[in-house]
C-alpha cells in the first residue's frame, strides 16, 4: 500500500472525502471506500493504492501480442499487472484479474515486487520493453510510474495497453518516459461506453489526441463485435478520426470471441474484419491490421508509398523484416515507427 498521486481532498472536511483525478471518471470517494477501480481507497482523508508492487502477472510476451507492430518487431516485451479496473466491460478477457476485487469482497492480491526487481527482470529476460497490460495500467499508476522512470533511464521502452481513460494531469507527467501505447477504441458510441463499460466515449477520443500531441507513439486497438460496433458507418467514423490525428497510427482491427458476460454473440467473422481494414485504408490510413484470426494479408506492414511487404507476419512470429533503418528497402520512403 503506499499513498496515491492525482487526489484532494474535498471542501467538506467533516465528510473526510476525497476526488481523484487520476482517471476520467474523477471519482467522489468518502472515508473507507473505494473508486470505481476497487484498488484506491480513502483512509482518513489519505487516498491509497492498494495494489502497489502487487503483480498478480509478469510474462515475457512478444510485443506482437500487445498489440504494438510499429516498435522494435520481433522483440520481447517485460509485462506486468496488478488486479483491478477502471471499466466493467462485459466481454472482457482477463475478467478474473480486472475484477477481482469485485468479484471477491475486494480482495487486492499479489506478489510483491520493487520496481527495481521488475527492471532487473526485464533486463535479464533480453525484453526491450517493459508493458503495463492485461488490465488498466492506470489504475497501478503509482507503481507504474516508479518502473517506467526506472526503465527509461536503463534505456527500456515503456509502454501502456490501455483503455485511454488516463486523466490528462496523469498523461502530461507519463508521456516524457512512456514510448508507446496502444488504446483501445472499443466503439464510436457513448452507448457502447455506457452500456458495455460504464465509462463514456470523449475521454478516450481526447487521449489518444493527447497522447500523440505529447509525441507517445500510439496504435489503436477496435475489438469488433457483431451487433455493436460493427455496422460500416462506426467503423468509417473511428476510421476518419484517427485519420484526423495522424493518417500514421496504426488502427488494429481484431476479432471478438464470446466471454465473461458476453456469451449472447458469435465471434467476429473474418469478412467483417477484412472489410473493417478496407474501410480503414479507403479512409486514409496508411496501417490497418487484422487481429486475432490468422491472416498474412492484414498481419503485414507495407510500405504506402509502393505497396512493397516491409514486414511479413504471422501471428506474434516475425516471418522477414526488410525494413532499412526505418525505411522501405525499394523506394525508401520513411516507414513511421520506433525502429531502433
Amino acid at each position: 500500500m503506499q499513498e496515491a498521486r492525482f487526489f484532494y481532498q474535498t471542501h467538506d472536511a467533516a465528510k473526510q472525502q476525497v476526488r481523484c483525478y487520476l482517471c476520467a471518471h474523477k471519482c467522489i470517494i468518502g472515508e473507507g471506500k473505494r473508486g470505481l477501480c476497487q484498488v484506491r481507497e480513502n483512509r482518513g482523508g489519505t487516498f491509497y493504492s492498494l495494489n502497489y508492487g502487487r503483480l498478480i502477472s509478469e510474462n515475457i510476451d512478444p510485443i506482437e501480442k500487445k498489440p504494438i507492430f510499429h516498435l522494435l518487431p520481433g522483440s520481447l516485451s517485460y509485462s506486468i499487472a496488478t488486479v483491478g479496473c477502471n471499466f466493467r466491460c462485459k466481454h472482457c478477457q482477463n475478467y478474473e484479474i480486472s475484477q477481482y476485487p469485485r468479484l471477491y469482497g475486494g480482495d487486492v492480491p499479489g506478489t510483491m515486487r520493487s520496481a527495481d526487481e521488475v527492471v532487473g527482470a526485464a533486463q535479464q529476460s533480453g525484453s526491450k520493453s517493459i508493458s503495463y497490460t492485461y488490465v488498466e495500467p492506470t489504475i497501478f499508476y503509482e507503481f507504474a510510474y516508479d518502473c517506467a522512470t526506472r526503465a527509461h533511464a536503463q534505456r527500456i521502452k515503456n509502454i501502456f495497453v490501455s483503455n485511454g481513460y488516463t486523466g490528462p494531469e496523469a498523461t502530461h507527467e507519463l508521456a516524457p518516459i512512456l514510448t508507446a501505447n496502444n488504446i483501445d477504441l472499443k466503439a464510436f458510441t457513448d452507448k457502447f461506453y455506457k452500456e458495455v463499460c460504464g465509462a463514456r466515449l470523449q475521454p478516450v477520443l481526447d487521449t489518444i489526441t493527447l497522447m500523440h500531441q505529447l509525441g507517445v507513439w500510439v496504435e489503436v486497438t477496435t475489438l469488433i463485435i457483431p451487433g455493436w460496433n460493427d455496422s460500416d458507418a462506426e467503423l468509417t467514423d473511428i476510421a476518419h478520426f484517427i485519420h484526423g490525428i495522424s493518417p500514421e497510427m496504426p488502427w488494429h482491427v481484431t476479432r471478438f470471441w464470446p466471454t465473461y458476460e458476453m456469451t449472447d454473440r458469435p465471434p467476429t467473422p473474418h469478412e467483417t474484419l477484412r472489410r473493417a481494414r478496407e474501410i480503414g485504408l479507403a479512409a486514409g490510413l496508411k496501417y490497418v491490421y487484422v487481429g486475432n484470426v490468422p491472416d498474412m494479408a492484414g498481419e503485414n506492414t507495407y510500405c504506402p508509398q509502393c505497396g512493397k511487404t516491409v514486414i511479413e507476419r504471422s501471428g506474434f512470429s516475425i516471418l522477414a523484416n526488410r525494413l532499412e533503418h526505418g525505411h522501405c528497402p525499394a523506394c525508401k520512403a520513411k516507414i513511421a515507427g520506433v525502429w531502433e
